[in-house]
């Protein structure tokens, strides 16, 4: 018989409210969601001159954003959470008179065909200037980056692609791979312009077949980078 999974405890919310309740939502974004190393690193970057993508922010970082950049909206891309980076996102955006959507993507996996529709309407009803994140800044903020462009800014996919590249920490041989994998189908199918990218998605886009493809390739890889090695 395989191991049990130990029972997890449920997460409890912190309380913003109490002084006790503050200081682990401050602990859980530091500590337990990294933000230590995000304190003086970004990976800021404008796409155009109303849409900047960035990792995580802190409340500090939001408040800056507002000051400097004059952001009306931030996409959260991680979907929504009880732990304390969120919570402490969403009291600042309040705070700075910043509106905070929730719009959820992966990064180790192809998008589904209502993710990438759905960008359209998205993109098209936000108050600019905006900013995206995730939490490294790196791979889905580089997949929503390239789609923004497409939809928004009218970029062939061949262009836009370039959202997803080392210079964003986006490191396209390992799984994050796959979203690479996404776009390179596209521009096989022949869905360069944004209205061919679409009617590809609406019609002809086989998400698992581009998943599956793309983790065989990579099994084959790693069976020869080990038999490469014995």
């Amino acid at each position: 018989m395989g191991k049990r999974r130990k029972n997890r405890k449920p997460h409890i919310v912190a309380d913003l409210g109490t002084p006790e309740g503050r200081k682990r939502a401050r602990a859980e974004m530091i500590w337990g969601d990294h933000g230590f190393l995000r304190a003086r690193f970004s990976n800021l970057h404008a796409i155009s001159e109303e849409m900047w993508r960035a990792n995580q922010p802190s409340p500090r970082q939001i408040a800056g954003h507002k000051a400097e950049r004059g952001i009306r909206t931030i996409i959260n891309l991680r979907g929504v959470s009880t732990r304390g980076y969120y919570l402490l996102e969403r009291e600042a955006c309040a705070a700075a008179g910043i509106e905070l959507l929730d719009y959820q993507v992966f990064s180790r996996d192809t998008p589904t065909r209502e993710t990438v529709l759905g960008v359209r309407e998205l993109f098209e009803g936000l108050s600019y200037p905006a900013l995206m994140h995730c939490k490294s800044g790196a791979d889905r903020a580089g997949l929503m980056a390239v789609l923004y462009l497409i939809a928004r800014q009218n970029l062939p996919v061949s262009e836009a692609i370039g959202q997803l590249g080392f210079k964003y920490l986006h490191v396209k041989q390992g799984k994050t791979g796959m979203l690479d994998a996404f776009f390179a189908a596209a521009l096989a199918a022949g869905a360069d312009r944004p209205e061919d990218f679409f009617a590809w998605i609406t019609s002809d886009y086989d998400r698992m077949a581009i998943k599956g493809a793309f983790l065989e390739r990579r099994q084959r890889l790693d069976l020869a980078w080990i038999l490469g090695r014995e």
